[in-house]
């Protein structure tokens, strides 16, 4: 073989090999077929196969899905993500998420020293810290005052026009912290926060020498635009931190959930944060729940308010029930929101091989659920009969009382 002819096999094989690897690259994961018992048909045109491998009850639906529902799913992941001088901040909002009419969330990060900077707004805020530890401050109307650090699992809340501030701090080996709000209206945007460096910028000098009883000449250095996220000094001893003024909130705006006493069951636990155990906050009531592999929150629905959830570790499933035989079926993964329109019935089962962790919250003073099982269990057993088929044994035998998640 010629050294001309011997190179030609090189290329043709290399070419081969690259065309195989290339074709390889284009099928991507395998992904779910949109075929069901003999329903359905594969995909001849284009897909992305890794979003397809995401949702498999998306592309093929199990039997008792049916009808039109709303997407009751955003993951932050697609969220536009607001980059800034010491962390970043990205929202699921009713832009994002249309059917979430009723509450709004923000995922943000701060790193060590890093401020969110003294602002308030209309809505008001909902906390749970993610990881990390914070300084939050506050004023209140009467000039009463409010200062505390935060860590994982724990709470704060603001009431709407409460001013308040958010610093990370180092510890435990943490640069800062992650966090995620809540906000009682679906149409609030991070964007539209009353910030104090921008009130200042678009305020005369001459009006803010009058109002602090200053010269102008003070002004000099206040900011031209929003701070929004930037680095701070370095926090001293939270003592330090504690103003004085007329006397501390009478409700304190921080909670330590991590620190309840949960509801366990076989399958999992559940730790309800509502205003009967903080009572400040009065807007947001919320659920922390733990299910382990296999265990399902069981078949319920909430009385009260829409539920907005977010996914913390883990994978789970979720079927909602919308009335006129309507049922959809999501996935979620850590870093997904979910939603549940008003009174809609719904379950969440553990679809990974680790705990599944979620939150839980409602536009309510009060946290409030109706178990399917114990409604039944209830219920005349010979009406329940009649409805279900159930043998009358197996009726009697029906839990009268709850069990929020059940083991698999």
């Amino acid at each position: 073989m010629t050294e001309i002819s011997r190179r030609a096999v090189i290329a043709a094989a290399g070419g081969a090999m690259a065309a195989s690897s290339a074709a390889a690259q284009s099928a991507g994961p395998s992904a779910p077929r949109p075929e069901r018992g003999g329903k359905g048909a594969d995909i001849l045109g284009p897909q992305n196969r890794p979003r397809a491998a995401e949702e498999p009850f998306t592309l093929a639906p199990p039997a008792t899905d049916h009808g039109t529902m709303p997407n009751l799913k955003w993951s932050f992941a697609d969220s536009h993500m607001r980059l800034e001088e010491g962390g970043w901040a990205r929202q699921t909002t009713i832009r994002e998420l249309p059917v979430s009419k009723a509450m709004a969330g923000v995922n943000m990060r701060l790193k060590a020293g890093a401020v969110r900077e003294m602002h308030w707004h209309k809505e008001s805020e909902w906390a749970y810290m993610i990881k990390g530890k914070a300084r939050i401050t506050a004023v209140d109307q009467d000039g009463r005052t409010f200062a505390d650090d935060v860590g994982a699992g724990d709470l704060w809340y603001f009431p709407g026009g409460i001013p308040h501030s958010i610093q990370g701090l180092a510890a435990d080996g943490v640069d800062g912290c992650e966090f995620l709000l809540v906000f009682d209206d679906g149409g609030f945007s991070e964007d539209s926060t009353f910030l104090l460096t921008d009130w200042l910028a678009h305020t005369p000098t001459d009006v803010l020498a009058k109002n602090f009883g200053l010269p102008e000449a003070a002004f000099a250095e206040v900011p031209q635009k929003e701070l929004y996220i930037f680095p701070g000094p370095k926090p001293g001893p939270l003592a330090a931190d504690k103003m004085g003024g007329s006397g501390p909130v009478p409700k304190t705006f921080s909670h330590r959930m991590l620190a309840q006493e949960p509801v366990r069951t076989r399958g999992g636990s559940v730790r309800v944060t509502d205003s009967t155990v903080f009572p400040a906050s009065v807007t947001i009531a919320a659920a922390l729940v733990e299910v382990e592999p296999g265990g399902l929150r069981e078949l319920h629905w909430h009385p009260n308010s829409d539920e907005w959830q977010y996914y913390l570790s883990g994978q789970g499933r979720m079927t909602v029930f919308g009335s006129e035989s309507k049922a959809r079926t999501f996935d979620y993964r850590a870093g997904d929101v979910g939603y549940v329109p008003f009174a809609m019935g719904h379950y969440i089962e553990n679809t990974g091989d680790t705990t599944l962790t979620f939150l839980e919250m409602f536009k309510s003073p009060r946290y409030a659920d109706i178990s399917l099982t114990q409604w039944l269990a209830l219920t005349p057993h010979p009406l329940v009969q009649a409805h279900t088929g159930l043998d009358p044994k197996l009726v009697e035998a029906l839990p009268e009382t709850k069990s929020p998640v059940v083991p698999g």
